[in-house]
């Protein structure tokens, strides 16, 4: 869910029992659909370099996202007051799904999504640091919890003698670091730009520059190849989309800790197309680390929460 934290401005929560449950039903589909993004993308690693799969992702994502904020609006909502704010956002990004591919190329997708999803907990302390947010013992014991899932499955072996993890599991957790900084990011441009001139600008800058590194590495796609990287794009687009409408509907306190639903998706497309089922440990790591952000994602009710 890269827009978490920029669709909340998008609309006014809905307040009556259908529309958050049109919010649920949207959050769920946007959850599936990044799901199935990541599982192609892993198929997709399998066949072409890790550059051309992210020039189709930001390419194709920006040309949907582009079209339908023109249709929407009736314009393109490019005209920034920050273009070096957003730039560095968008290839924060890029730099995220950089290493979160090349994970997918080592590792189970299960396992890279579960410690992807530590970027809360990294998000937390930076709002506590640069934006000095008031962060309560709650937040603070959900980043607490959730680091020990990550040890859980990074599993170090000075603490899981003869629990071998692969290189690679370190990847994601560097994309659960930069996702923060992205999301930092963001928050500092609500300030500045309307947010569909954000939305419009998020993939901007990583696919002028995928597009300028991609044809030093390019293979020549087939016409099922092409048709599956257009469809990456699409996806990501889509998926977007739909946390844009589900934020419209149902607040942010409901939807958030939704998102580690993710994992369970995850984890089904992990054994149905690759075969990776998850060791009792890998399954108790990623509960601990969505137990971690949902504590973290709850709104405190008070001072101290």
């Amino acid at each position: 869910g890269a827009w978490l934290p920029l669709v909340t401005h998008c609309g006014n929560a809905g307040t009556n029992m259908q529309s958050r449950l049109a919010g649920v039903a949207l959050q769920l589909a946007a959850l599936a659909t990044f799901v199935v993004m990541d599982t192609l993308i892993k198929l997709l690693a399998a066949g072409y370099p890790v550059t051309q799969v992210m020039w189709a992702r930001f390419l194709f994502g920006f040309i949907t996202v582009a079209i339908a904020l023109r249709l929407i609006t009736g314009h393109f909502p490019w005209r920034t007051r920050a273009p070096g704010w957003q730039t560095l956002r968008s290839l924060t990004l890029a730099a995220c799904n950089f290493l979160f591919t090349n994970a997918l190329v080592h590792i189970p997708l299960a396992d890279a999504t579960a410690v992807g999803f530590a970027s809360p907990l990294f998000t937390i302390t930076l709002a506590a640091i640069v934006l000095k947010e008031s962060v309560g013992w709650r937040r603070w014991a959900g980043v607490g919890v959730g680091l020990v899932g990550v040890v859980v499955l990074l599993r170090p072996p000075f603490i899981f003698a003869g629990a071998p993890v692969h290189w690679a599991m370190v990847l994601p957790l560097g994309t659960a670091a930069l996702f923060a900084v992205y999301q930092i990011l963001t928050r500092r441009l609500a300030g500045l730009d309307d947010p569909r001139t954000t939305i419009f600008h998020t993939s901007l800058a990583a696919a002028a520059v995928m597009s300028a590194t991609t044809p030093f590495t390019w293979i020549w796609p087939s016409a099922g190849g092409w048709g599956a990287l257009v469809l990456l794009g699409v996806l990501g687009g889509v998926g977007h989309g739909l946390l844009v409408m589900a934020f419209a509907r149902a607040p942010a306190s409901l939807l958030a800790p939704m998102s580690y639903t993710q994992i369970i998706w995850a984890v089904l497309a992990g054994v149905l197309v690759f075969g990776d089922v998850p060791d009792a440990l890998t399954v108790a790591g990623m509960a601990i680390v969505a137990v971690g952000g949902i504590l973290v994602a709850l709104p405190g009710r008070n001072r101290g929460g």
